[in-house]
């Protein structure tokens, strides 16, 4: 049997049917159908039970399936042993970080990792759920985190600070009487929504972001008072801190990638300059300057 029989097999009992297996693996639904009969034609045997609500997996489906998450651990394992071996910094490198920390953070220092080492060519992922990078889908995670995965290896640079922020137009308003802008209570395992309600301003929130990103924004044009990241705040002229530091908020930024390419120099590379970028943004982030 071909190495793609399996894959088709292994795609169509995570997607549930033949339309959304024939979009991750590229290829349109018809020639899906046609491969999938036959392959169970080959083996004189059904790999899925076909119901109204999809493809169910028979026991000889999910034998297959099982099959087939194997020979791909064995195929992602031997790609990052063999990317970890690389010893110069050219190629590719796939970076994943969440989008508020993209613009504002990584872009300037990625500007001059550039220069630095005009062999290698970025790919920025970004994300701000938690890729996996056992299947190489990034090679370096930069997270905010106050537990990475005991799988991936790294290091933590800093410990990103929070603080409740508005409009430099508030000074002298009561502040239990303003409204607030928060993150959802899917953000964070809903730390924004417990710190919020802890200051009695629940039934004062007028818009919640299913995201970090547009927080600050939102904030800057007057919708309300709300926790901002000060890394990102205190350089804004038109906001100002309206309390100290707020540690229920903080979390630990890290730097993190698979132990199979910790050695590899694109990674290396990429990780020993951008803990010293980080490093020098570290008042920055963790608010230990002056703020106005």
């Amino acid at each position: 049997m071909d190495w793609d029989d399996f894959r088709l097999v292994r795609a169509v009992a995570e997607a549930g049917g033949l339309t959304r297996a024939a979009e991750r693996l590229g290829i349109n639904p018809s020639t899906a159908f046609r491969r999938l009969a036959g392959i169970e034609a080959n083996l004189d045997t059904a790999l899925f039970d076909r119901h109204r609500a999809g493809y169910v997996p028979t026991a000889a489906g999910l034998a297959m399936m099982a099959a087939a998450a194997r020979m791909a651990g064995d195929v992602e394992r031997f790609t990052r042993e063999l990317a970890g071996q690389d010893r110069n910094p050219v190629g590719e490198l796939r970076i994943t970080a969440p989008a508020s920390l993209v613009a504002d953070m990584l872009m300037p220092a990625l500007g001059r990792f550039t220069r630095t080492y005009p062999g290698l060519r970025l790919h920025m992922v970004v994300a701000e759920e938690a890729l996996n990078l056992s299947r190489r889908d990034a090679d370096v995670a930069l997270r905010a985190s106050d537990a990475p995965p005991a799988t991936l290896v790294g290091r933590r640079l800093a410990t990103i600070a929070w603080a409740l922020y508005g409009r430099a137009d508030l000074a002298g308003s009561k502040l239990d009487e303003c409204p607030w802008v928060v993150p959802s209570d899917g953000v964070a395992a809903g730390r924004f929504t417990r710190f919020c309600e802890n200051r009695g301003a629940g039934e004062r929130v007028v818009l919640t972001l299913n995201t970090v990103l547009g927080l600050r924004e939102a904030v800057e044009a007057g919708l309300g008072i709300g926790p901002l990241p000060c890394w990102s705040a205190d350089g804004r002229p038109g906001l100002i801190r309206l309390s100290g530091l707020e540690p229920e908020l903080g979390a630990g930024l890290w730097l993190l990638t698979h132990p199979d390419l910790r050695h590899s120099a694109r990674v290396r590379a990429f990780m020993d300059f951008m803990a010293e970028e980080i490093a020098a943004l570290r008042p920055r982030i963790e608010g230990t300057t002056i703020p106005r």
